[in-house]
């Protein structure tokens, strides 16, 4: 997602991170709303002919130290995100597996390749470069870059209502299916590929998944996998301030396992059925503990900026960005490196750009930077990418449907919220919780959601349409995958590529 807003910037600075910084003479400083992508962050371009060549493609430190950076200026990095309500923006993020149309194989980087030189050659998007090779497409707000596997990822532009979500979603799709569609390739929204093996899955070349791949590989199969074969649809929303930001971030990680199940869409793995309803969510709680899942420290009474900066400094660093490189310092301490002590650095200080990037390193449920990120659905069919902002701009953008979550949730206990997260991967709306079922948690939380759209007034609530139908029914899209498995399907997976193709 791109850079939601300038305002930020002056209060960020005034969190004392000014006293620390001096810009370079020579590249742009952006210290405001950063993206949540995996590119699109200093952009040094140059024109040839009608196109921009985007020379850089990570959070580079644009920016130098003149005193070591201190846990106040981190904590005033979070609090740079605060920005009143009239300023509040939805930027939404999708991956998606490009396949064969022929065979139903996985695409090869060399077809991406091709397939974004004719999408910006068409619709005039400039080039991501990494090296000599073409990592992503950059226009306005929008980028769109490539996951370790293959996965092309939209990162959409700050925008105000849903409606302008649907358009710059739709309006991706069918630029990359005009291309597309002449390779004889196709684009499939599900939440893992549901016939390819992991040594099936291409590599991208870009470096620090290269690095992220070496760590995660420690995690064995799963760990790759998260990053190979799962695709996801994510929400970035704004909050007022330290305290608005808490309601929010609670609501949220609470709810996650509910967004889980409502958005389950990955039942399928190596052509056969796996036994999950979203088997995405599942491997994430596979996966290095010190990185992943629900926090509970964030129902503390002392949550807030700092318990956050505390927890990310905490979390074992992946790489760094310096000099156009990537240097990879798996497992060492942000805040050795706050101290001039990292092995592979001796005597370098960090920037803000490099907190920054030590962030996007982190995996739980929510993510905040200078916004919250939800992180707890599986990708779908176009009316799904739509269906997951309007779900969470409708809990949390209303204050009526924030407080009657934060009231349902007030006495659920760590272990329940833990209980929801490792079994809504695998049961779905099924899964007991107290007296009932989460079907009927998630009920009252979709009305809330819809009552919060109707009270914005942007005629938002017809977004929310799918997901009530998976409420009404209690089917979620898994088991409706499942069950055209068994039946018409003749217990094949292969129909499936054309049922969610876009």
């Amino acid at each position: 997602m791109a850079l939601l807003s300038q305002p930020g910037q002056a209060h960020f600075m005034a969190y004392g991170v000014k006293r620390n910084m001096v810009a370079s003479n020579k590249k742009e400083t952006h210290v405001g709303f950063p993206s949540s992508s995996h590119l699109d962050k200093t952009w040094v371009g140059r024109k040839q002919g009608h196109k921009v060549i985007v020379a850089a493609t990570a959070t580079e430190a644009n920016v130098f130290p003149t005193e070591p950076l201190t846990k106040e200026d981190l904590v005033g990095y979070f609090a740079s995100g605060c920005k009143p309500k009239e300023e509040w923006r939805i930027g939404t993020e999708h991956e998606k597996f490009g396949f064969q149309l022929r065979t139903l194989c996985p695409i090869t980087y060399k077809q991406i390749e091709e397939l974004l030189n004719g999408v910006a050659a068409i619709y005039d998007w400039g080039k991501v470069m990494e090296g000599d090779n073409l990592v992503g497409l950059k226009k306005g707000k929008l980028s769109i870059s490539l996951e370790t596997g293959g996965q092309l990822e939209l990162s959409g532009a700050p925008v105000k209502t849903l409606h302008e979500t649907y358009a710059e979603i739709k309006s991706h799709l069918c630029q990359v299916k005009v291309v597309a569609t002449k390779m004889g390739i196709g684009f499939l929204g599900i939440g893992f590929q549901p016939k390819a093996g992991l040594k099936d899955m291409p590599r991208m070349p870009k470096p620090h998944l290269e690095i992220l791949a070496r760590y995660f590989d420690k995690d064995g199969p799963v760990g790759i996998d998260t990053m190979c074969r799962t695709c996801t649809v994510q929400v970035n929303l704004d909050y007022s301030s330290e305290a608005d930001m808490i309601r929010k971030f609670r609501a949220s990680l609470a709810l996650q396992p509910i967004a889980t199940a409502l958005f389950a869409n990955s039942p399928f793995s190596e052509g056969k059925p796996n036994g999950y309803h979203s088997l995405r969510s599942h491997l994430w709680t596979a996966n290095d503990k010190s990185r992943i899942g629900m926090l509970p420290f964030v129902f503390d009474d002392s949550f807030g900026f700092e318990r956050y900066v505390d927890y990310a400094l905490d979390v074992p660093m992946l790489y760094i960005y310096k000099e156009k490189k990537y240097i990879d310092c798996a497992g060492m301490s942000f805040r050795d490196f706050m101290a001039g002590k990292l092995t592979c650095l001796p005597g370098e200080l960090p920037t803000i750009n490099d907190w920054e990037n030590h962030l996007r390193t982190l995996y739980p449920e929510v993510r905040m930077k200078t916004f919250l990120e939800m992180r707890g659905a599986d990708a779908g069919p176009l009316a799904m990418l739509c269906a997951l902002p309007a779900f969470w701009v409708g809990l949390l953008y209303d204050e009526v449907s924030l407080q009657n979550v934060l009231d349902l949730i007030d006495d659920w206990t760590t272990e329940e919220r833990e209980m929801l997260r490792n079994m809504a991967p695998k049961t779905g709306l099924k899964t007991p919780f107290r007296d009932g079922l989460l079907s009927h948690v998630a009920e009252d939380v979709v009305k809330w959601a819809k009552d919060g759209l109707e009270r914005r007034g942007f005629k938002e609530s017809g977004f929310l349409d799918e997901v009530a139908e998976v409420v009404k029914t209690g089917v979620t899209p898994a088991e409706k995958l499942l069950e055209m498995h068994q039946g018409k399907w003749g217990q094949c997976v292969d129909p499936v590529f054309h049922e969610l193709l876009y």
